[in-house]
């Protein structure tokens, strides 16, 4: 025989199903925070979402870029390093030299060169280009910001010797508040830095990108590699998921004796997708488009974007005083899907 339920339970029962839907409604909220978007550019760009590895990995010399757009900056930049995209912003980081380095005839503890003098720049600008803050990086000897990456929240920055085989400091920035945050110091010259989403670690290349660096976020250094390849020099890098970094570079090749020789010099631009689980570079193409002031598009500052099979590439190759200034060019090029 069933008997009916007392107030108290009726009130028990009513409780339980009140925390149930609160819990439920909690983790729908977690969840839609983890998914939340925090592309720099545009699109979600997820560990699932492998839209631009995908779209890289088809790219090849063949590629028909086309500049689409030049955005002059009207304010002193120096010479320019790495750029990187949040929603409000645009970050270029620059270094001004005020004393250059001299090579030494033959090294002194352990420095091919003096150290020069100089003062490291991180400029904030709107989506117009319009100089907003210019936040000053590093400290001593250390006033050489390398390239530069956003990872949603934070925009990590590298700050070196201008010297190789020296030491850097790693800066956090938050990207809305502009709070700088010294992370940690590393021996050696680093000149570019992603966060890897997937470990959570910061991965770092060295002068000349000959080696990587993995690190946690105290500094802890978890592993060194070195570049199997020799084609160009990584100046400014990205994350891309899944654990991967895209870099953009240069190298300066001697021309023929008829146009100069070793006094001249030939940059060849190019860009590479490195996997950092394997650490192999899984694709390496050559890129030959030309700034005002004649140089390669890559030198310096470089970030990728995708849409499908549409790519947009961002750069800053010319220095504050060469040329027109230094102009953000936009490249796009669409590439076949892959099969």
């Amino acid at each position: 025989m069933s008997s009916k339920p007392t107030r108290r339970a009726l009130t028990v029962a009513a409780s339980l199903i009140v925390a149930a839907c609160a819990a439920a409604g909690t983790a729908a909220a977690q969840a839609s925070v983890q998914v939340k978007d925090t592309s720099p550019v545009s699109g979600a760009h997820h560990e699932t979402d492998t839209v631009l590895a995908d779209a890289f990995d088809a790219v090849n010399r063949n590629t028909a870029w086309q500049q689409t757009s030049k955005l002059k900056l009207n304010f002193p930049t120096y010479h320019t390093e790495g750029i990187a995209f949040s929603q409000d912003h645009i970050f270029l980081s620059a270094v001004q030299i005020i004393e250059p380095t001299v090579k030494y005839p033959t090294p002194q503890d352990g420095y091919d060169r003096t150290p020069g003098k100089g003062i490291g720049h991180l400029f904030v600008m709107d989506k117009a280009g319009n100089l907003q803050k210019d936040i000053t990086l590093g400290e001593g000897d250390m006033y050489h910001p390398g390239g530069i990456d956003f990872d949603g929240t934070n925009v990590w920055v590298p700050v070196a010797q201008y010297r190789p085989d020296s030491s850097a400091i790693i800066y956090k920035i938050d990207a809305d508040t502009l709070d700088v945050h010294k992370q940690f110091e590393v021996k050696d010259h680093f000149g570019g830095i992603v966060l890897d989403k997937q470990t959570g670690h910061l991965v770092g290349n060295t002068w000349g990108s000959r080696r990587f660096a993995e690190w946690d976020l105290q500094g802890k250094e978890l592993a060194t590699w070195e570049n199997p390849n020799y084609f160009i020099d990584y100046q400014d890098c990205q994350y891309v998921p899944n654990a991967k970094m895209l870099c953009g570079g240069v190298t300066n090749l001697p021309q023929t004796p008829a146009a100069g020789g070793t006094a001249a010099t030939y940059e060849l631009g190019g860009m590479a997708m490195i996997d950092l689980k394997s650490h192999e570079v899984t694709r390496e193409v050559p890129f030959q488009k030309w700034s005002t002031a004649g140089h390669v598009a890559t030198r310096n500052p470089f970030k990728m974007t995708a849409d499908g099979n549409h790519l947009t590439m961002k750069v800053a190759p010319d220095n504050g005083e060469e040329g027109n200034g230094t102009e953000i060019l936009t490249y796009e090029a669409d590439v076949a899907p892959a099969k």
